[in-house]
């Protein structure tokens, strides 16, 4: 806990750069009067850092380059001293081939601007899918007093008095375009309704499931993370994230004290409920082994089989977006709603137990928020499945897919890249049904690079005329949190490095029973050993740079993805920077 003593001025590590009588500390306050500030404003504060991830090539944090003046205005008002440090940014509509394949980068980022500035504590500005977690790796790592400040979901989209959902309604509408059922003029006018303000994608995609995951983990302030971006309280909240992160330098509340195994456990019961994305379990994992942690694929599988879903938020529900559950009560109600699931004597940011911040949080639509009884599916988001496909396992999220598809033995169609799988969808003459499985493989944390959300495979184009909205589709790829269908992800290990789905053929009948959590090829172990010995290792993605250090350091799906390199059992803590 944080008990009852304080800082004293004199302990701040920003007093390492300031306070010295010496020729280094006259350069730093000298080079701090230059850009017009008086010692007054630094001597004897905390120094905030504000890692600020806006960019012009980012729609989710638009926001960000006026909110940040709300951040320090809460900062200056508790007697701190704000700084800004921009950060990359990640924007998951623009990067490629994938922001996954930076998102360690972010993470590195995030720990060396905290590592080599003369700051106390930060507040971390983020949202778009891979900001959470790179951020709260970076500051989990470096280790001093944090906050998170959730971006928040954009408005409802609209189109015609239909409620439009990010990526969730883009494939739907995309799929009634390829059967010839929306026209070139309806398709634009798509596009211009279905993002009409600055904000995250507000379907319980990745975004929307990593910043309620910020939030049970302790780690935001209570109900910030569902908040729209565009609604005036997340003003006052960014101000209250400012006010509240100079009282936690002084109180030492650091993430070491708030993220114990416990509150990871909270975030992947809390995941089961909301209807999470997949992508919750490679960066819950990740950021679990940052923070010493023992958390697993069976952590998943435990809660998920106790753990209903209970948020009525597409693609899981059928018909509410981000926005109708922030004034059905958001995070805290749902919490509420399922307290028996949680360990309520964790730490959290405000200095109190996630308890304390949830008790007597009320629910305002029932329909939105469902109790228990009335979940939407009955078991959790998501399925962890095993067998001799997926030896460490996949990921498949059941309350987003055809029933029917749950137990199915279907012939594999296997594609070993995604532009040869992009040209042949859409032939006529493609030999495939319904009861197909469509097989992507070299799309993983190497082969991808960098894991690319391509695992939502499109219907081929004959099947979409046919009126076949989803089938049986497996990769060791992501696929996005707006995304549903019965896609089976993150098939560990990934074909790229000689995992047994790189064995598959054409043909080899894939069996799945979601209920039994088993995934299986229907081959035998004599014939499955004649094709490992005929196997032969791809040509390597990348002979320089960034890319050839992540492919040799990223971890599989079922380790969290991070470099082997940052983890917390790699080596010592990285020491502070010496001044001289």
């Amino acid at each position: 806990m944080t008990g009852t003593e304080r800082k004293k001025p004199a302990e701040l590590r920003s007093a390492r750069w300031f306070a010295p009588d010496d020729l280094r500390a006259f350069g730093h306050r000298s080079r701090a009067m230059q850009m017009g500030y008086a010692p007054e404003e630094w001597a004897g504060r905390p120094v905030i850092a504000i890692l600020n991830t806006w960019s012009d090539a980012q729609p989710c944090h638009m926001h960000f380059k006026s909110r940040v003046d709300d951040v320090k205005r809460g900062v200056l008002q508790a007697g701190g001293f704000p700084m800004e440090l921009p950060a990359l940014s990640l924007s998951e509509s623009f990067l490629k081939p994938t922001t996954m394949l930076y998102r360690n980068l972010l993470a590195m980022d995030a720990e060396e601007l905290l590592r080599g500035h003369p700051v106390d504590g930060v507040v971390l500005m983020g949202g778009c899918d891979k900001t959470t977690p790179a951020l709260l790796l970076g500051a989990i790592s470096m280790g001093l007093p944090a906050i998170y400040l959730p971006a928040g979901p954009m408005l409802r989209g609209n189109w015609k008095g239909k409620v439009l959902g990010s990526g969730s309604d883009a494939w739907k509408y995309w799929d009634e375009r390829r059967a010839g059922k929306i026209s070139d003029d309806d398709w634009v006018d798509v596009e211009a309704g279905i993002a009409r303000s600055y904000g995250t994608c507000m379907t319980m995609g990745t975004a929307a499931t990593m910043m309620a995951m910020a939030e049970t983990l302790g780690m935001t302030l209570p109900g910030a993370s569902s908040i729209p971006a565009a609604d005036a309280n997340h003003i006052r909240m960014s101000a209250e994230s400012g006010r509240r992160i100079v009282e936690m330098v002084w109180e030492d509340l650091t993430p070491k004290k708030i993220l114990t195994r416990d509150a990871f456990l909270n975030a992947i019961t809390v995941a089961m409920a909301v209807g999470c994305s997949t992508n919750a379990i490679i960066h819950l994992i990740a950021m679990a082994r940052r923070a010493g942690q023992d958390v697993g694929l069976d952590d998943f599988e435990r809660a998920s089989r106790k753990v209903p879903v209970i948020a009525n938020i597409r693609p899981s529900g059928d018909k509410y977006l981000m926005e109708d559950f922030f004034y059905a009560g958001g995070l805290p109600g749902l919490m509420e709603q399922i307290r028996g699931h949680l360990h309520l004597d964790t730490m959290t940011v405000t200095g109190k137990t996630l308890g304390e911040n949830v008790a007597g949080a009320e629910i305002y639509n029932d329909d939105v928020i469902r109790t228990p009884a009335n979940a939407i599916y009955k078991e959790g988001a998501l399925a962890v499945l095993k067998g001799n496909l997926a030896p460490d396992g996949c990921v498949i999220k059941p309350s987003a897919c055809a029933p029917k598809f749950l137990k199915h033995t279907g012939p594999a169609l296997v594609f070993d890249d995604y532009p040869s799988m992009k040209e042949a969808i859409d032939r006529d003459d493609l030999d495939v049904t319904e009861d197909t499985v469509l097989i992507l493989r070299n799309a993983g944390p190497q082969g991808g690079p960098g894991m690319p959300e391509w695992g939502m495979l499109p219907i081929p184009k004959k099947l979409v005329k046919q009126g076949v909205r989803d089938m049986v589709r497996l990769s060791d790829s992501r696929m996005s949190g707006t995304s549903y269908g019965a896609c089976i992800l993150h098939v560990s290990p990934e074909s790229y490095i000689g995992g047994p789905l790189a064995l598959v053929k054409t043909g080899d009948m894939i069996s799945l029973d979601v209920d039994k959590r088993t995934i299986d090829m229907n081959v035998s172990d004599e014939e499955l050993a004649r094709r490992r010995a005929a196997w032969k290792k791809p040509e390597p993605r990348y002979e320089r740079g960034y890319g050839w250090m992540f492919t040799r350091h990223i971890m599989q799906a079922n380790e969290g993805c991070d470099f082997d390199f940052l983890e917390t059992s790699f080596g010592a803590p990285v020491a502070e920077p010496s001044i001289y």
